[in-house]
């Protein structure tokens, strides 16, 4: 038989698919180094579009928080503005009850007092004068329960004063503004 060597083709083909192997890794490499780069490249561009809706939301955010602001200073511009309205109501409906006050005031004098000093401290009256007797104060106050302005007349102070063939009696007396009855127009109003 004869001798064939075999050893220059196993080694020439042991070559060859040290090449395949070689070319097939390498082609491997390259597959696996492109799709990472392609998962990198869409991993980065997916990370860029979420920071570009936070920035949007976040520009959004600071509108919306300045829109708050706004509404807030409005809010507190409207209740400045329901409290000054409610004053000027106030005031509207106690305008009449001082010039009605000032009249009772005189309506309720008896003859014989006159008044030195009023003082008023909201619905609170101080009244000072000055009577010819203690029985007219003491009708000065019965004049003062019976009046729709005003209500609760206390004595404070009475001193009788004798001077030259007078007789006088110095007082002061609280009492405090009622509430004033309603008419027609205030109660549709």
């Amino acid at each position: 038989m004869a001798h064939i060597n075999l050893l220059p083709w196993r080694e020439e083909r042991r070559k060859q698919q040290q090449q395949q192997f070689a070319v097939v890794s390498g082609g491997a490499a390259v597959v696996g180094a492109l799709l990472v780069l392609l998962a990198h490249m869409q991993m980065e561009g997916r990370i860029e579009q979420q920071n570009q809706r936070n920035n949007f939301l976040d520009t959004e955010i600071a509108a919306l928080d300045k829109k708050i602001a706004r509404i807030k200073d409005m809010e507190k511009t409207k209740s400045a503005l329901l409290a000054r309205m409610d004053i000027i109501q106030q005031l509207q409906h106690s305008r009449p009850q001082s010039v009605h006050l000032m009249d009772q005031l005189v309506f309720t004098l008896p003859d014989g007092l006159y008044l030195k000093k009023i003082d008023q401290t909201g619905q609170s009256l101080t009244l000072s004068g000055v009577a010819q007797s203690n029985a007219r104060v003491s009708a000065y106050m019965r004049n003062i329960d019976g009046s729709e302005w005003m209500a609760a007349p206390k004595l404070d102070v009475i001193e009788t004063r004798d001077t030259e063939s007078r007789r006088s009696a110095e007082f002061v007396l609280r009492a405090s503004q009622a509430n004033p009855p309603r008419t027609a127009g205030e109660e549709q109003s």
